[in-house]
């Protein structure tokens, strides 16, 4: 899912389409590589941060909820499964394991309430945006919101290309 040449053509124009338009909500391109870097440098995840936001120079992202090690490692398992599957665009209920299956669908019902809000910290900067954790959401099909995974996930080369890449 991190490596954005193994997207689908319908994912990268998606991905970047929102970037640029995320980019120039919250007062241009180095302030979302800057957000993105402050989400890097909180360890062990982002996520459980127990003030729910995290803020760079210009920006702030704020999420409603406070998301336990448990849930971040059930989706670092499902990133890494798909790394490996390169898959284009997967399905997370695709699971054959019925324990590992009942842990998602658990994960699933605690993340789908999640809503992230960024914001630049100089409201002339922009009015900002907001995203999901989940982009799919039914009782067959359920995946993963692109933007989700690039921000709190994947490396600032994921967001460069996204911005980088030609419809």
């Amino acid at each position: 899912m991190c490596n954005f040449n193994n997207q689908s053509d319908e994912t990268k124009a998606t991905v970047h389409l929102f970037m640029q338009k995320a980019a120039q909500s919250i007062g241009g391109v180095n302030y979302l590589l800057s957000l993105i870097e402050a989400l890097r440098g909180k360890k062990p995840n982002p996520l459980m941060q127990k003030n729910c936001q995290v803020a760079s120079n210009n920006t702030i992202i704020t999420w409603n909820k406070v998301v336990f090690k448990d849930k971040t490692d059930i989706i670092e398992k499902i990133l890494l499964t798909h790394r490996e599957a390169q898959e284009k665009d997967f399905n997370i209920l695709n699971e054959e394991n019925k324990k590992t299956k009942k842990n998602i669908i658990n994960m699933i019902r605690t993340l789908t309430p999640l809503e992230f809000i960024v914001k630049p910290q100089n409201p002339n900067d922009g009015e900002g945006f907001s995203f999901s954790v989940f982009d799919t959401v039914s009782d067959e099909e359920v995946k993963f919101n692109p933007i989700f995974i690039a921000l709190f996930f994947c490396s600032t080369a994921f967001t460069k290309a996204a911005l980088s890449y030609k419809i």
